[in-house]
Order: C-alpha cells, then structure tokens, then sequence
C-alpha cells in the first residue's frame, strides 16, 4: 500500500487517468443495462428494423400498393349500329333496299292474268301491282317492280294498253309489253318520253319463249335482258328527269295509319267477272291475301300466296273503242273517288292526276292527302259503271 501511495504521490497524472477510465467503463455499463430493459418489455414486431437501400424501396412500393376504396370503372355508352345504315326508302313501298338502287327506274311489265295463263312468275317481287279491265271481259294487271336484275324469269308478258303507259309514266318506268293495237297505241309508244321495250322487236334478247304454254302464253322478260334491252334502246337505268320522286305519303315508323274511321273490311272485292278476285284480311300479320279462280293466287317462282298491305279500289269512266271490245279509261281527272283500304277498315277518297309523269294523288273526306302503310300496295281500277259490284264487308 505504502508503495502505492508513493507512485500516486509521484505520479499524479496516472492517477487522474485511472480515474477516467473508471468513469467511462461505469457510464458504457450503465446505458447498456437501460437499453435492453427498454427492449425486453416491448413488442418485437414494432422493434425497428434495419433499412437497406433494397428494402426501403420495397417498402414505398408496399405503401403506395396498399388497397384502396374500390370503385367502378366509367361506363361508356355502348355504340349502336344503325341497322339502316347504308340503306334508302323505296318509293314503292317505303320499305328499306340496298342504297346501290335510289335513283333506279323500276320496270312496269304487263302481265297475262287469263285463267290459262296463271300463276304469273315473278310477281311477288312487285311493290305496286295495278288491274284493270281488258277486252273480253277480263283483267290484266301491270307490276311494278324496282329490284328486278336478278330475276331470271317475269311474265307471262302481254300486250300493251294506253291507259297501263300513263300509269307506268308515274313511275317514270321502262315499260314492258308484246306489241299491242297498233291503231290504239303506236303514236303513244313512239314518243321519245315513253320508254318501252317491245317483245314484237327484242325477242332473244329482253324476252323469250318456254315450251310449257302454247303462244301467246308463253313469253317472258328477265332482268338481264332489260338491261340488254335498254341498252340497246339507248334507255337510261337511273331515273329521268321528269320522274316526281315523292309518290305516296306512307305513315312514319310505329304509327301505323289504322284507319280508325273507317268502316270494316275485313274481305273486299272489285267486282271483275271473269276472275272473280278477292282479298282477305288477316289479323296475325296486317296483310291482305289475294284470291281469285276459286283459290289462292300465288307466284309461281316461289308458291307463296300474293299478300299486301295496301288496297286501293280507284273508279275510273271508261267506253268501248271498237267492236273488238277495246276499251280506255280516264288516267287524268280530278275529283274522281274510290276506297282506301288497309288494316281491316276501309274509307272513301277521291283522286286526281293532272299530267303524264304526275302521280296520282288520292285524298280522304277532309281533302288530306291520305297516308299509306309501308308494304306493297294493290290498286284496283274499276269502271265507274260496275261499282255496284264492289263489296266491303
């Protein structure tokens, strides 16, 4: 101890640092035994964890990932596609075709209706189909048809009459036919305006003959060949200048003309003799069916029976021309009456045409243009003397 004392005595300064030292390991001790008393009452999980320049961006990512309130994505409306689209209303009919056909002429094709000579092909395909009386005592009808150049076969094709060209010139149609009365029609179909390819002149190119029917029965157009035909003629296929574009009124989409001040019609007839024709309504689909010889009249291309939306009955002054029985009848008049009749009801209108290429124009008792249903129509041209053989009922 002695010797102690006296190296402290000599050496003070080794004193002091002893000292320090001392101090030093004392205060390392004490902060040790606080740190882990602090550590073993706490959560390991909340215990911080070292952070390396990997994990640190792992954890942002983490943090912006975490999940979010859900939300439903915008709806966007779904586009419709205009089922029309690329489409135009038939002046006919009202009803859509291929765009490729406004602005086409359509054909008018006198048709043979004697009982010998039915059914007629390719009738169906008609939008406007007109009768009338012929001589003899029986009827012959002209269809009017737009989409023809596919058809292979239209007919039988008959001869012509004056007052079928005036109603074809409404339609500013090439009119059809296998000659005619010369002395009734030669002036009328050589005018530069009339438009007709004569089968008397164009058989083997716009008609031909079958050997299913004895002559005159027999003859019949295509498609094809009126296009050959008109060329030929030097016819134009689109529609001419004096062609009046608006024909008939038809009612719009979904409002349907109902003719809800009409009376009933239910079966209607005109009164022909020799063919007996009538139409029946039918009540699941709208249309009337056309009958006459005692059965259903159909076309022979595809066995349906004829049907139509629309009936028209138009009265019209005729007289006898000769005594062969050839008749004509007024086209151009004014204030000459008929019946309307459409959706099971029918109602009285009055017509008038006042020129060639004019429509005609039918009027109901208010002096409205009436308002055809869209589908193929029937016009019924009845001497004004047999009315009384018409019957609605």
């Amino acid at each position: 101890m002695e010797r102690i004392r006296r190296f402290t005595k000599e050496n003070p300064w080794m004193l002091l640092g002893l000292a320090g030292i001392l101090l030093l390991v004392g205060i390392s001790l004490f902060y040790n035994r606080q740190h882990n008393a602090a550590g073993a009452g706490s959560d390991p999980k909340n215990s911080p964890t070292p952070i390396s320049k990997e994990t640190g961006a792992n954890a942002l990512v983490s943090q912006a990932a975490e999940p979010q309130e859900p939300t439903e994505p915008p709806v966007s409306p779904t586009p419709t596609t205009d089922p029309h689209q690329g489409m135009v209303r038939s002046a006919l009919t009202n009803e859509w075709m291929e765009e490729s056909m406004a602005g086409r002429r359509p054909i008018a094709v006198m048709l043979n209706n004697v009982k010998v000579a039915v059914p007629q092909t390719g009738i169906s395909h008609a939008g406007i189909v007109y009768e009338c009386m012929v001589e003899g005592n029986v009827t012959r009808l002209m269809a009017v048809i737009e989409d023809y150049e596919g058809l292979a076969k239209i007919g039988s094709v008959r001869s012509c009459r004056a007052y079928y060209v005036y109603w074809a010139l409404e339609w500013d149609a090439l009119y059809l036919h296998y000659g005619g009365p010369v002395k009734y029609v030669s002036e009328l179909l050589k005018r530069s305006d009339v438009h007709n390819l004569d089968g008397t002149y164009l058989e083997g190119l716009t008609f031909y003959r079958t050997s299913d029917r004895k002559a005159p029965h027999n003859a019949y157009g295509s498609g094809e060949g009126v296009v050959l035909g008109a060329d030929k003629k030097g016819y134009p296929l689109a529609h001419t200048e004096r062609f009046v574009e608006r024909h008939f009124r038809f009612a719009p989409d979904g409002e349907p003309n109902l003719l809800s001040e009409g009376i009933s019609a239910k079966r209607v007839e005109p009164g022909y003799s020799y063919n007996q024709p009538w139409f029946a309504y039918n009540e699941e689909d709208g249309l009337y069916y056309r009958y006459q010889y005692g059965q259903p009249q159909i076309d022979d291309m595809t066995g349906e029976q004829l049907a139509y939306k629309n009936v028209i009955f138009q009265f019209a002054e005729s007289k006898t021309l000769d005594h062969n029985g050839y008749l004509s009848f007024t086209t151009k008049a004014s204030n000459m009456d008929g019946y309307y009749i459409t959706n099971g009801r029918a109602i009285s209108v009055t017509w008038s045409k006042t020129g060639d290429f004019e429509p005609t124009r039918f009027y109901d008792a208010d002096g409205n243009e009436i308002v055809l249903n869209t589908g193929k129509t029937w016009i019924c041209v009845i001497q004004n003397s047999k009315r009384g053989n018409v019957v609605l009922e």
